[in-house]
């Protein structure tokens, strides 16, 4: 088979040092002979077309990339959205990086797309007019511009509150994947602002409890900061700077103050391993933990600290079994549940309008297999 020869060791060795692996591992990644890649490195070889596809998606690069002649430039490689969230965690692992890189090109697919169909204005991002900086009034504020009533309490209403105002929200996928981040991986979640489309990632976790207050966490960092954030789960306790404000905004949006003067202080339990018994009722009513619940009334100067850290802590340490693994019996509808409605319905709608290929739309669609992505389609036209 015939090598393409006029490859750019440099743009190479550029993606390793950034993702921070060996051209060995790489190699070994890919299932590509060392050899070959050594070769390559040194100017004296060159892979096949076949090779360099494999080269370019696993950095999530276009071919075209390590044909060019000129060294990388970071400043063009990366936007400076991914620059902000790499300044903040500098010690991001590969796959996490590799995850915002894909979720900043499924955000321009989205865009393209509703451009080609002629919807790019159908669902601008207008955020809420601020005229305080107080996470609590933006917290009121915010409320009403996403029109939450009571009802809604589950992770999909707010998902679908927050996508009505024009921002894109993807959750990790459960499967091993390009979409997964490991339930080993603190991060929990991170948002991409853009003043177009802003684009929030949520963490799945078993708790829709957690996913709820981390999506209101990152639409706190996108309305207060209108600046890209990655969070870990130590952030989402922070009592400090922009991560506190945005604690504050999402304890204060799940839980405002009329919520919070149902809870009767005097039938609060002795003992802490009681909260949860004691709360239930309310979580299940505002589709929260107990562990925002009993912030905010530590906040609120109702639960002294020394109460709370024996909550956290007690809850620390509480082993919760490990939940038995899945099934992909229904792997037509992940698509939905990683990049949510108005990503997947434009996909289709841009299928069904032939702007783009039923291969295309597989590959937008977390590569669906062709007989799940028309089975999804169905589901749609029964919607």
């Amino acid at each position: 088979m015939e090598h393409i020869q006029s490859i750019n060791p440099d743009r190479v060795q550029w993606c390793c040092d950034d993702r921070d692996i060996t051209t060995e591992e790489l190699a070994a990644n890919l299932k590509i002979a060392q050899a070959s890649v050594e070769n390559l490195m040194i100017g004296e070889g060159g892979v096949t077309f076949n090779q360099l596809r494999k080269i370019a998606d696993y950095f999530n690069r276009g071919m075209l990339f390590f044909l060019e002649p000129e060294p990388a430039n970071e400043k063009r490689v990366h936007t400076s959205q991914f620059r902000t969230i790499a300044n903040q965690k500098p010690e991001l692992d590969a796959k996490i990086k590799a995850l915002i890189e894909r979720v900043e090109r499924h955000r321009d697919v989205y865009l393209s797309l509703r451009e080609d169909l002629g919807e790019a204005d159908e669902r601008p991002f207008l955020p809420p007019k601020l005229t305080t900086k107080s996470s609590k009034e933006v917290a009121a504020i915010a409320r009403g511009w996403l029109d939450l009533s009571e009802k809604k309490t589950t992770f999909d209403d707010y998902r679908q509150a927050v996508e009505a105002r024009g921002i894109l929200v993807f959750r990790s996928n459960g499967y091993n994947g390009p979409w997964q981040i490991s339930k080993d991986n603190p991060i929990c979640g991170f948002s991409l602002y853009d003043p177009a489309c802003p684009v929030i990632v949520v963490k799945k976790q078993r708790y829709e409890s957690r996913q709820v207050f981390t999506l209101m966490h990152e639409l706190g960092h996108v309305l207060l900061h209108q600046s890209s954030f990655i969070d870990e789960e130590e952030d989402l306790y922070s009592y400090q700077g922009k991560e506190k404000e945005a604690n504050a905004f999402a304890g204060h949006l799940i839980v405002p103050d009329k919520f919070l003067k149902r809870i009767n202080d005097d039938h609060r339990p002795n003992e802490v391993d009681q909260y949860d018994n004691w709360l239930s009722a309310f979580r299940k009513q505002w589709g929260c933990s107990s562990e925002v619940i009993l912030r905010r009334l530590f906040d609120g100067g109702r639960l002294n600290r020394q109460q709370y850290r024996a909550y956290r802590l007690w809850r620390k340490e509480q082993v919760i079994p490990e939940k038995e693994g899945g099934t992909r019996q229904y792997r037509y509808r992940e698509p939905r549940h990683i990049f949510g409605e108005p990503f997947v319905r434009t996909v289709l709608d841009a299928l069904s309008a032939k702007h783009i290929s039923l291969a295309k739309a597989s590959t937008y669609l977390d590569n669906l297999k062709i007989k799940d992505v028309h089975q999804l389609e169905g589901a749609y036209a029964n919607l």
